[in-house]
């Protein structure tokens, strides 16, 4: 007799996508158990179109703050309040789904019974519109094989969820990792396949939107590190340590040599364009190896003021606060 296989649903989180969301949806085609759309205050009509393509909808109170985590658990819960799955693939509203993804992670989950989260590689529908496009896509690159943590978009056991608890929802950022965290200290493994997972619409052209982001993932660091640094596994501690380094130290450094010793110290300066350097040859001296260079450079002041953001709202006891950059 031939066992049934597991069985799998999807949960799609997100706000205001709207012909994103359409792709989305239309690309999870007819094989899993449940569809469940999570909004985030959605205006532009999402919650209407995401019902007549045939998704369960759960429409999340304003009175609490937005979380990509808050809005993922909500989606466990519709799960578990229904018929259940196996297997729920999470993905965001301004994904689609390769046609081969799911067939390709369920197998081997079935396959590697320890492993909890299995993700593969997204890429970004348009790296070619803008340098900002292209850095997320080289972002999405990760090492195949285990790993620490996933993104947003994975197939993921329920039962492993269920046994941490799900996303923290009061991150605002990093929440993937955190959970992955918990999950690997509870003994389960997370795997990175070397196959076609999403493809994700950053729509990321302005360098604000650049550096938005990178605040955010200074924040999520820091916060990060606050939870979990001073454990083995030293979580967020050297992303938080490098954007202070290179955004208030060294500019600290040099301000008070100038002071001290007048504007020859300047020559001190010099560090930021060889650190530009390097990363521009480690990358192999093209074209998007110098503009990446460039930017993740400029981009540690950025992620430095997102770490400072996190320590001076704990200090004053504040909520975080969502930091979006589209």
């Amino acid at each position: 007799m031939i066992e049934p296989g597991p069985t799998v649903s999807a949960v799609i989180i997100g706000r205001n996508e709207g012909a994103r969301l359409l792709a989305c949806l239309a690309s999870l085609g007819k094989g899993l158990e449940r569809i469940i759309y999570v909004d985030s205050g959605s205006t532009d009509g999402s919650v209407a179109a995401a019902r007549a393509a045939g998704a369960e909808i759960v429409v999340l109170d304003t009175d609490t703050p937005f979380t990509a985590a808050r809005a993922r658990n909500a989606g466990i819960d519709a799960l578990e309040r229904g018929t259940g799955s196996d297997l729920v693939q999470f993905i965001d509203g301004d994904c689609t789904l390769d046609p081969d993804w799911i067939r390709t992670a369920t197998a081997f989950l079935t396959q590697n019974p320890k492993v909890a989260v299995v993700c593969g590689r997204r890429r970004e529908r348009a790296p070619d519109v803008s340098v900002y496009n292209r850095m997320c896509d080289a972002e999405w690159d990760t090492p195949v094989g285990e790993a620490k943590a996933c993104g947003g978009d994975a197939l993921i056991r329920m039962q492993a969820l269920s046994e941490v608890g799900g996303y923290n929802p009061n991150l605002i950022a990093g929440e993937e990792p955190e959970m992955c965290l918990r999950m690997r200290r509870m003994g389960w493994i997370i795997w990175r396949l070397d196959a076609e997972m999403t493809l994700h619409d950053a729509a990321m052209t302005t360098a604000r939107q650049f550096f938005s982001r990178a605040r955010r993932a200074g924040y999520a660091a820091a916060e990060g590190a606050a939870m979990y640094g001073a454990s083995g596994e030293r979580h967020g501690v050297a992303t938080t340590s490098r954007a202070l380094v290179w955004g208030l130290v060294l500019p600290v450094i040099i301000l008070l040599s100038c002071l001290v010793f007048g504007p020859l110290a300047l020559w001190m300066t010099i560090i930021y364009p060889a650190q530009m350097v390097r990363l521009a040859l480690r990358d192999g001296g093209s074209r998007f190896g110098w503009e990446r260079g460039l930017l993740l450079t400029l981009g540690k002041f950025a992620e430095c003021r997102g770490v400072l953001d996190y320590y001076w709202r704990r200090w004053r006891g504040h909520d975080a606060e969502l930091i979006e950059y589209k």
